[in-house]
């Protein structure tokens, strides 16, 4: 006969071997849940080496008591092995479904303070730009390093799609860089002649749209042109051929899409930028003078004499000295992401915002340290 270790009216528990045996008797029900909970230390502690848990003499059976059940095999699993045997048919079912581990369902995360959000935004924001800028950075270090190969291997250098880049982005950017330069000046000099006339200075006007447009807004807005007009097409075309796999397939030809799709964009505008500015400053200065002679009657002539004789040569470098920079940053930029687009074509519109937008913001940032250098350095 066996030994009975343990009996509560709801769990008994004989010794055996080499497992104890646990019989399962009464209503298991929440009615009786706590008084089973309160045995199960007992019982577990009398399983040194496992259990036969006999459900044979349940009564009534719900819920609760199909969990405890399970937390009675689970406890005595830890202690050894727990083997389920005599299950009732009509207990069956409800057995099975508490057996069941569903997934854990998704919950709400936990939002911050609205008074956070602007700070973590700023932060996502601040930690995403500084990635970028380093991507940035490497990728112009990497068209660098190709470029200067290419001056010791002429033949990788493609003249074709050169002189095709020079003619889109330099012979077609005229018209609009001219336009926008001629009302700036004219605009400039309506101005400044306002403001001046209060205090008699009309003639100082000239000084003003000679030093403001040959230093500043020349080569600022032809730049900020070529980059909301150029610098997005750049990412538009590589983004549609990398969606098209056309990159994919030049890499499969041993073609280096950097040599096929960069250099040329960024050979052509880093040469068309200057000559654009350069026509960008005698377009504005053209619209000045006229503005002047309208407003202000003085003749062309007189315009261009005191133009001469205030205005010297060093203006005219300090803008043009930042176009080669500027196409630099330009080119790259919708180099850049041109080959980062990926996905749908939801991506390709990303993309040449993002490269439109990050054009513009680092050519006027290369200006203001441009204008700190000069500066410094007493042009």
């Amino acid at each position: 006969m066996a030994d009975r270790l343990v009996d509560n009216g709801f769990v008994t528990v004989e010794s055996g071997s080499p497992s104890a045996l646990v019989r399962l008797l009464g209503d298991w029900t929440i009615d009786n849940a706590v008084e089973i909970d309160n045995a199960m230390p007992s019982v577990v502690a009398a399983c040194e080496a496992g259990a036969v848990v006999d459900c044979s003499a349940i009564g009534s059976l719900d819920t609760t008591g199909a969990v405890l059940i399970r937390r009675y095999c689970a406890a005595i699993e830890d202690a050894g092995a727990a083997v389920l045997t005599g299950v009732l048919a009509a207990h069956k079912t409800l057995l099975d479904v508490i057996t069941c581990c569903p997934p854990a369902a998704a919950t709400e995360p936990d939002h911050a303070p609205w008074y956070l959000l602007p700070l973590i935004q700023a932060g996502e924001a601040t930690m995403m730009a500084l990635r970028s800028s380093a991507r940035l950075l490497g990728f112009l270090g990497l068209v660098l390093i190709r470029m200067f190969g290419a001056l010791f291997d002429l033949g990788r250098i493609r003249l074709v799609p050169v002189v095709h880049q020079m003619e889109v982005v330099g012979l077609q950017s005229m018209g609009i860089v001219g336009l926008i330069s001629f009302l700036i000046g004219a605009v400039m000099v309506n101005q400044g002649a306002i403001q001046l006339a209060k205090f008699g200075a009309d003639i100082f006007v000239i000084d003003m749209l000679g030093i403001g447009h040959l230093r500043e807004l020349g080569i600022l807005l032809t730049a900020i042109i070529i980059a909301g007009r150029s610098g997005s097409a750049f990412t538009a075309q590589i983004g549609s051929m990398v969606l098209h796999e056309e990159v994919d397939a030049m890499k499969t030809l041993g073609m280096n899409p950097i040599d096929v799709l960069v250099l040329p964009r960024l050979v052509a505008l880093t040469v068309c930028l200057p000559l654009l500015a350069f026509y960008a400053d005698i377009v504005g200065i053209a619209g000045g003078a006229l503005m002047a002679w309208m407003q202000l009657d003085i003749t062309p002539a007189n315009f261009l004499t005191y133009f001469r004789e205030v205005i010297s040569i060093d203006h005219y470098w300090v803008g043009i000295i930042k176009a080669p920079f500027f196409a630099a940053v330009i080119a790259t930029t919708g180099c850049y992401h041109g080959l980062r687009v990926h996905g749908s074509a939801d991506a390709l519109g990303m993309r040449t915002t993002r490269s439109v937008v990050q054009s513009i913001f680092l050519v006027i940032v290369l200006d203001a340290m441009f204008a700190i250098f000069f500066t410094s350095v007493g042009l």
